[in-house]
């Protein structure tokens, strides 16, 4: 397998009762590569993330980091995977109940062991870098706006300098505006970390600007692959249907 691979799947299956969501996923995604994975709701694509995170089992198939199989991983070695990885989620899922800077540094303080002090510096140092001003830190999630959560979702995803960052439909509930904004900081952010990434979107706007490589799910499986400039000029039936949402075309929406 090639060195420069840092996430390979092969075969991947997951089903749920008699709901097939994975029916054979094969994908690659080279280090320091920012993929982003296009695809319906209910296509798999949460499903996807999970399963190579290590919060859910597939049924069958393979997932490698860094050439080392990591189905069935659990114990320390699942605490290390995970350490090498962070996340945005989608609705930003902040702590109420923590401070804008704890929640930052949650995994400083939870998992490092890191001193308040000192991981107060770098929750407010790091929120600099997503643009948010130092008296944030000290406010409750309750009180800021939904680009300011996204910001604070982003500082946590990349406060531990992961190897690996996945970003979970993260322009959804903003306006076109902030949406660019947090896609540039997306990038931003991952090329200073030189991380791996992983976007799951429906938004094509924020595939276009933070994609290097765009694959498309459906039904269960990767059914094309290629640069932005390869998706926009394709003449896949689906891929062309998904990109400028036309009601008309192979995939049916359940209405």
């Amino acid at each position: 397998m090639e060195t420069n691979t840092k996430i390979s799947i092969r075969n991947l299956y997951k089903s749920f009762g008699k709901k097939h969501v994975l029916n054979g996923v094969d994908l690659d995604i080279e280090k320091g590569q920012s993929l982003v994975v296009i695809g319906g709701s209910g296509t798999g694509k949460s499903v996807l993330i999970k399963c190579i995170q290590g919060l859910l089992t597939p049924d069958a198939g393979s997932i490698k980091i860094d050439g080392e199989e990591t189905v069935g991983t659990k114990g320390k070695n699942l605490k290390d995977m995970h350490a090498k990885m962070g996340m945005l989620f989608q609705g930003g899922a902040l702590f109420d109940s923590l401070t804008v800077w704890e929640n930052v540094a949650f995994s400083l303080l939870e998992n490092q062991k890191i001193d308040r002090a000192s991981a107060k510096v770098e929750a407010v140092r790091v929120l600099r870098q997503v643009g948010l001003a130092p008296d944030v830190a000290d406010l409750a999630p309750s009180e800021l706006s939904g680009g300011m959560q996204k910001r604070v979702g982003l500082a946590r995803a990349v406060i531990t300098k992961p190897e690996i960052i996945f970003f979970d439909e993260p322009t959804t509930g903003l306006d076109p505006i902030m949406a660019d904004v947090i896609n540039d900081l997306i990038v931003e952010s991952a090329k200073g970390l030189g991380a791996t990434t992983l976007t799951i979107t429906h938004d094509m706007a924020s595939a276009r600007k933070i994609a290097d490589k765009v694959a498309m799910l459906y039904e269960g499986k990767i059914i094309w692959q290629g640069t932005v400039k390869e998706m926009d000029k394709t003449d896949n039936p689906y891929v062309c249907q998904f990109i400028n949402g036309c009601a008309r075309g192979p995939i049916k929406m359940d209405v």
